[in-house]
């Protein structure tokens, strides 16, 4: 082989000291200048390895007498033209690990030898049985997680901790994977200086480097789980409210608990009722049937998203994750334009998640951008509230003229009010309240109390206590006994439970 060219991958990867070493180069080794700054710039963010290798090669050529130089001249600011217009003017190949650069430069007419790299790491051969991810991150010892949604454990692979190099190597594997088989279900998602994002197959593959992170790290997740609606076992009366009513969807929980999962199986539920689904992810990793379109946020440009989804109209569209503001915005924007929403969000329980939306917009709209909550534990559906709207006294409050709009978050399986959600002054307030039983069980333990301490003193007395109200009527005759041994002491009670006293004379 005469002259080559190497480029950064093929240095890193050792895929040029190898070729010098074999005895397969035999004319010079060209770097140009572009790439020794690349190599350059990652050593002054802390990464190493391109110089060890560089130093590497510059060894085996010198015991191979292959001269190796550096060419200085740049003729464009793009590295891929740069390094086949030096191939085109020196007559030399291009020895690339990288598919994109021999993509690219064969198409600018460069010759171009593509080495192929096999990383350390087989995923068919990992992922097996329950093992939902795989955690690799230099100087640490390699290992995944094995088990279901919120049960699971970390089991090592090996005792050797992962080696800067092998984990640039498996990085090179998977992005040539990915790119000889670039399809609805392999592509990069993300690609930035510093992290990168893959979907490869049912794998999601995370790339994050220095100085983004402390270290070259990737994590490879696949669902180990993929279930239908049916498989859920949901009561009839949730069923039928996803069918008939539900239009404003929050799928809550916390990371780990199946919330993805359960979106994926209500998304292939609503496209089997006929309905016209999309999905906003960021990444994109649903796995779902091809005529359900996938937008990556990612991906999109600013209010891109919003213009696609309210021109093409959809019956459900699945937003999976909803993380900061323009999240937010961008599910109310669309359930008030009309659009039937499922977002999914992180939270520790099913209120949290409705506040996150309570706090971005006017409280009395709130039923109208989310009217289910489904909160997940364990891979399964733990809670579902509803949420309705009504003008009234919130409880706790006594006075008629205190009526406002209030929110009653309800606990759809048992038909209980749990929360009540009101403005009060400039803030909004989420009280827990009692069942009614539970009302009524209170109201006679404090009726039992009262019935103790004023039967002492008085007779034919009438008292009720009923919606944070006592009401006690007193035969006239006795109003002096009351005020003297009495007022204080049943005042204090009715303090102490936060009642309302009223006292009058019995008629």
């Amino acid at each position: 082989m005469a002259d080559v060219i190497v480029d950064e991958l093929s240095i890193i990867t050792g895929a040029a000291a190898e070729y010098v070493e074999s005895g397969r180069i035999t004319g010079r080794v060209l770097l140009h200048r572009r790439v020794l700054r690349d190599i350059r710039e990652r050593l002054r963010r802390g990464d190493d390895a391109a110089i060890k290798e560089l130093a590497r090669l510059r060894r085996i050529c010198s015991e191979r007498g292959i001269p190796i130089e550096i060419v200085e001249e740049e003729t464009t600011s793009d590295p891929y033209e740069a390094l086949a217009a030096l191939a085109l003017k020196t007559g030399a190949s291009i020895l690339t690990a990288d598919p994109f650069v021999q993509k690219v430069c064969e198409a600018l007419g460069a010759d171009v030898i593509r080495v192929r790299i096999r990383g350390e790491w087989e995923l068919d051969r990992i992922f097996t049985g329950n093992v939902m991810s795989l955690h690799l991150k230099e100087g640490v010892r390699p290992r995944v997680k094995v088990g279901t949604p919120g049960r699971w454990s970390f089991v090592e692979l090996s005792d050797e901790p992962v080696r800067r190099e092998s984990l640039e190597v498996f990085v090179l594997d998977l992005l040539q994977r990915v790119h000889d088989d670039l399809s609805r279900t392999s592509f990069i998602e993300v690609q930035r200086e510093n992290t990168l994002i893959l979907q490869y197959g049912e794998y999601r593959i995370v790339v994050t480097r220095p100085p983004f992170s402390d270290g070259l790290e990737v994590t490879v997740v696949r669902p180990i789980v993929r279930k239908t609606l049916e498989e859920y076992g949901l009561p009839e009366v949730l069923k039928e409210r996803l069918v008939s009513r539900a239009e404003g969807i929050l799928i809550a929980g916390g990371p780990g608990m199946g919330k993805s999962t359960f979106a994926q199986a209500l998304a292939e539920y609503y496209r089997s009722l006929g309905k016209v689904v999309k999905t906003i992810e960021s990444p994109r990793d649903l796995i779902l049937s091809d005529d359900v379109t996938q937008y990556s946020k990612s991906a999109s440009a600013e209010g891109e998203l919003h213009d696609v989804l309210l021109l093409s109209r959809p019956d459900y569209t699945v937003f999976d994750e909803m993380r900061d503001d323009d999240d937010f915005q961008l599910f109310i924007d669309l359930r008030l334009a009309g659009i039937g929403m499922v977002g999914v969000v992180h939270a520790t329980t099913p209120i949290d998640a409705i506040q996150r939306i309570a706090n971005r917009v006017d409280i009395g709209v709130v039923p109208s951008i989310v009217d289910t909550v489904i909160f997940m534990k364990a891979g399964e559906v733990s809670k579902v509230y509803v949420l309705e709207v009504s003008v009234r006294v919130p409880r706790g409050m006594k006075r008629a003229d205190l009526a406002r709009p209030t929110i009653q978050v309800r606990n759809l399986f048992t038909g209980e009010v749990e929360y009540e959600m009101y403005v009060f002054g400039e803030r909004t307030f989420i009280v827990p309240v009692g069942s009614e039983e539970q009302e009524e069980r209170g109201d006679t333990r404090v009726k039992a109390v009262l019935d103790r301490v004023i039967g002492r003193y008085i007779e034919g007395y009438d008292l009720r206590v009923s919606g944070g109200v006592v009401r006690l009527e007193i035969p006239p005759e006795q109003m002096r006994v009351y005020v003297k041994k009495l007022q204080r002491r049943v005042h204090k009670i009715c303090q102490q439970f936060d009642l309302e006293l009223e006292v009058g004379p019995k008629r």
